[in-house]
């Protein structure tokens, strides 16, 4: 077994809400300077970066998965995570098919940028990413689970696209596994607070928009970095474990 200390949701320049320096050299320096393996990158609505930021990671001790932050019909946001680039592209192309057609407007929302391994510009994504998609929270986690991968509603305790905010509670149809919490609510308090959450494992990432954001609050004991390893990580089985940082 090994540890991997991970933060699953990272955002990069692709983001129009992260800053300029969220480049994938600069995104690479940063995680390892901070002790952490494993990272997801999950740019809103859009995949475009993933790539980069592993060719920028090849040869060093970071794993990089493939993911996305969708932002469903009901304003909820999940991270969809997959152990393949391939896969989050098939879902890539059902999310831009049920985006508005609305662009971008650099001055309001920020820039979207496409960047290579090194930071360089590639181009302008100029769809609008800060926006729902005309899909349920429901078909959001159909596509995920069809396509093989890991479906976690995002700081579920948020506001601001949070799960319990928007919806009320964590649906019974649908078998989520694992829900995130944000960085600001302690886990052993979390239940207490949102009664709706008691007896979900729960995850906290640093929902990285900045450098400085980077959190590496879960530690995984896993026998290789697949979602696999990481649901019997969450479940305790095998061998394979999870737990928060001090």
């Amino acid at each position: 077994m090994k540890t991997y200390r991970a933060d699953l949701h990272v955002h990069t320049v692709l983001s129009p809400c992260a800053e300029i320096d969220m480049i994938p050299p600069l995104i690479v320096e940063t995680a390892l300077e901070q002790g952490i393996q494993l990272i997801a990158i999950t740019d809103h609505n859009a995949t475009a970066n993933i790539a980069s930021v592993q060719k920028a990671a090849a040869g060093k001790d970071l794993v990089v998965w493939a993911g996305m932050e969708m932002q469903t019909k009901e304003e909820v946001h999940v991270l969809c995570l997959f152990d393949m680039l391939e896969q989050c592209l098939v879902l890539q192309d059902f999310v831009s098919s049920r985006l508005p057609p609305i662009e971008n407007r650099p001055d309001y929302f920020g820039e979207q940028f496409v960047v290579d391994e090194t930071g360089e510009f590639v181009q302008r994504e100029t769809q609008l990413l800060l926006t729902s998609a005309n899909i349920t929270f429901k078909e959001a986690w159909e596509q995920v689970s069809k396509l093989g991968g890991l479906f976690i509603p995002a700081h579920v305790d948020r506001k601001g696209y949070g799960l319990i905010a928007n919806l009320g509670l964590v649906p019974d149809d649908i078998p989520i596994k694992i829900l995130e919490i944000s960085r600001q609510l302690d886990p052993e308090n979390a239940a207490c607070i949102f009664p709706q959450i008691k007896g979900y494992p729960l995850i906290q990432n640093g929902d990285v928009h900045r450098l400085d954001e980077f959190l590496g609050a879960n530690e995984y004991q896993l026998e290789k970095p697949t979602i696999g390893e990481l649901l019997l990580a969450i479940d305790g089985l095998e061998g394979r474990s999870y737990n928060f940082c001090s």
